[in-house]
């Protein structure tokens, strides 16, 4: 199988989540892996959302991607961001990163094997909203035990010669403030803003992002050369502090009734990525001491988890990669979230290693080089080899 054209068809298969419909790119896969000899089945959950699971008794290795993408607009792109493109270098649109390419990558891996020596002895996932938490998908499997524990690799987007072994913590608020309205004219020697109370807030939000954590778990060189992938990716010069401070974004604030009103209610939603070192529970008592107008409607919380370097998983997935690229491969710890905090959570050690291009990642002309696509599939090709061992 054509990994390129592959992914070319996944990208022009909607699935932007929202609305996260997948039901037609889970059939389109199906009959991929039935071609190969590889029986699957298609498990749903709420409003459209579909997942595909491949399972074989006594397999050792499970491989993942998640198949719905961000929403994107047709303004700004070169091409249309659900065309699939193929240039001579990329494959253009929508996903083609993030992360449908990995999702080709792995399928044209297990017809590579099928071809070689029949049907991997694999489990495979491919669910439907890693983009909106997990709910519908990765969570669902394994609530419904579906996934059982085993080692795991997720075809995220990594640097080249860089599989990612952990990232940090996650977590989302959505607060609610209430002041005490009065008059516009009065304020602020009478009445209380609840939108004021939502920016006192967001100075200790400030205050907190200052602070630079030890990395405990992880270890000090781990963090470093994370700190240097990611300089290099990003092009952000002091990038170790992403990954040694908590990293917050106000997403959204509503607020106030009228411009000469002292505002009685406010909502504002938080995203905070926590390092190693920092827990939740410390977020939520730093953040919410001494601000009585507040209270938290809803909170999503997730620690900061690593799979360790010395775990035989990792070891291998560093000499494959290592092997086909000609270069030293080296672990990496992620600024971002994705599935692998939930698979951590069950008992699955896991790893990240996929094709991409990090700097277009849910951005206009995202695309994915071919040759990433290439490697991948070879990478993954041999892994799967050292589980047969």
């Amino acid at each position: 199988m054509d990994v390129t054209r592959i992914c070319s068809e996944l990208v022009r298969i909607r699935s932007d989540n929202p609305p996260g419909e997948t039901e037609e790119i889970i059939h389109y896969i199906m009959g991929l892996l039935d071609s190969i000899g590889l029986p699957s089945e298609l498990i749903r959950s709420r409003g459209g959302r579909c997942n595909l699971v491949s399972r074989n008794e006594g397999s050792k290795l499970l491989l993942c991607g998640h198949v719905d993408v961000v929403p994107a607009l047709a303004e700004g792109w070169t091409h249309p961001p659900f065309s699939g493109l193929i240039t001579h270098d990329a494959v253009h649109g929508r996903g083609s990163s993030d992360m449908k390419g990995g999702c080709a990558a792995i399928i044209a891996a297990c017809a590579t094997l099928a071809d070689s020596s029949g049907p991997p002895c694999i489990d495979l996932a491919f669910v439907c909203d890693e983009e909106t938490g997990g709910r519908c998908g990765i969570q669902h499997l394994i609530a419904h035990k579906v996934i059982t524990p085993k080692d795991c690799l997720i075809a995220e987007p990594t640097p080249e010669h860089h599989p990612n072994i952990g990232q940090k913590g996650l977590c989302r608020l959505t607060l609610n403030f209430r002041g005490v309205p009065g008059h516009g004219s009065l304020y602020p020697m009478r009445g209380t803003s609840a939108i004021m109370e939502a920016y006192r807030l967001l100075g200790k939000c400030d205050d907190i992002h200052r602070k630079i954590f030890q990395v405990g778990e992880p270890g000090q060189d781990l963090i470093e050369n994370s700190a240097r992938v990611l300089s290099q990716i990003l092009g952000i010069p002091d990038a170790g502090s992403v990954l040694t401070r908590v990293m917050y974004n106000p997403g959204t604030i509503r607020g106030g009734e009228k411009a000469n009103v002292i505002a009685q209610q406010c909502e504002l939603e938080l995203e905070f990525r926590l390092p190693w070192g920092y827990r939740s529970d410390d977020l939520f008592a730093e953040l919410l001491n001494g601000i009585s107008t507040v209270t938290v409607r809803k909170k999503e919380y997730y620690e900061p988890s690593l799979t360790s370097p010395d775990h035989p998983l990792v070891k291998r997935i560093l000499g494959c990669v290592g092997r086909v690229t000609g270069g030293e491969a080296s672990p990496i710890v992620s600024w971002a979230a994705s599935d692998a905090r939930h698979l951590r959570a069950l008992g699955c050690p896991v790893v990240e290693y996929g094709p991409g291009d990090p700097s277009v990642i849910h951005a206009v002309d995202e695309k994915v080089p071919r040759e990433a696509l290439s490697r991948s599939v070879t990478v993954y090709s041999d892994l799967i080899r050292e589980y047969k061992i």
